[in-house]
This record gives structure tokens, sequence and C-alpha cells, in this order.
């Protein structure tokens, strides 16, 4: 397969799972307790992308949604976009979108071929929910105003809704990567045979 071919392969990926992002952006968002950040399930589109794109190309098409929400499209749940939703209170889980992907991609790239469902559960936990309150708690208190204790108690009430996400996630990258098993990288071998000492 040429070096083009790959390149053009990759763009493709990448705008596609922009559009998937945008798409779970249809689905409502509602804000639990008048809590400043929505739930909405363009997370979901986060984990996704990451487990079947790998770290590069996710982060990549995370950042093509970006673009295309500050230059005014309204691809985020609820119909908004524009830059001034990069100066309100979900700005970091905005910003935290390409990290958590990258973060998701890197770790099921790392384990390689086949696609493990416990390990690609654990990565959706690690960067989808771990990587993503990191960036995200932080910049709601800021943001909104309030104590950074407040921001991560409010976070809380995303912890079990985030965790189904990473279920449906990790499954429907089973079925992805089981479709198109060439996607991930050949497995290191756990242990590998020794050579023998080489003689003095």
């Amino acid at each position: 397969m040429s070096q083009e071919h790959n390149r053009t392969r990759d763009l493709a990926l990448v705008a596609t799972f922009a559009g998937l992002v945008a798409a779970l952006g249809l689905v409502p968002a509602f804000s639990p307790f008048g809590f400043p950040v929505p739930i909405t399930l363009q997370t979901l589109g986060v984990m996704i992308t990451g487990a079947v794109l790998g770290g590069r190309r996710a982060a990549l098409s995370l950042l093509l949604f970006l673009a295309l929400v500050a230059v005014g499209l309204p691809l985020l749940a609820g119909g908004r976009g524009g830059l001034g939703v990069f100066a309100g209170p979900s700005v970091g889980y905005l910003i935290g979108f390409p990290v958590a992907a990258y973060v998701i991609g890197a770790l099921v790239w790392r384990r390689g071929s086949p696609y493990s469902v416990v390990y690609g559960f654990l990565a959706m936990v690690v960067g989808g929910i771990i990587v993503e309150y990191a960036v995200g708690i932080p910049f709601t208190a800021w943001r909104a105003g309030i104590s950074l204790k407040a921001a991560t108690v409010g976070s809380g009430l995303f912890v079990v809704g985030d965790l189904m996400k990473a279920v449906v996630a990790t499954v429907v990258a089973d079925a992805v990567h089981r479709a198109n098993p060439g996607l991930l990288p050949a497995r290191r071998a756990a242990s590998r045979t020794r050579q023998p000492a080489r003689s003095r």
C-alpha cells in the first residue's frame, strides 16, 4: 500500500470520526443539579475514536472537531459552537478531548493485536475518565468561579455515566477491530526467546 494511499485513508478516518463526535452532539445535553458542565454523549465518541484510530489519528480527529466548533459550527451538544464555548466552564473538558483520545489510542496500540476487551476498558477509564477529568476539573473551577473541591465533587456526577460509556465504547471498538483486524499493529511477544550467551 503506497504512502499516498495511507495518507488519504488516514485523512478520511480523521474526518469520519470527527463527524461521529459531532453526530453524538445531536443527543440533547443536560446539567444535573445546575452543575455548569453538561452531560453529553460526545465523550463516548472520544473514547471510540481513540480505541479505533490510535493516538495520533484520534488526537487529530478531535482537534479537527474542535477547530470546526471554534469557527462557529454548532457541533457541541445543545447546538453550541463558536469561540465563546472556549471561555465557559466546560472548556477544560473540550481541551481534554484530543488528550483523552490520544491516551486511549496510545494504550490500545501499545498492546497491539488482538484487541483485548479488558485492556480496552482500562484504556477507556484511564484516558476517557481519569485524564479527561484531570484536564477538565481545574478549568471548571477557574471558569465557574468555584473551588477545586466543589468542581471535583460536581464532576463526580459524571462518573457512573462515563463508566457506562466506557463499557459501550469498549464493545464498539471490539466489534470494529474484529471486523478490521489489520487496524491494530501486531502485538509484540510478551517474552522473547533469549539468545544464548556469547562465549568469551
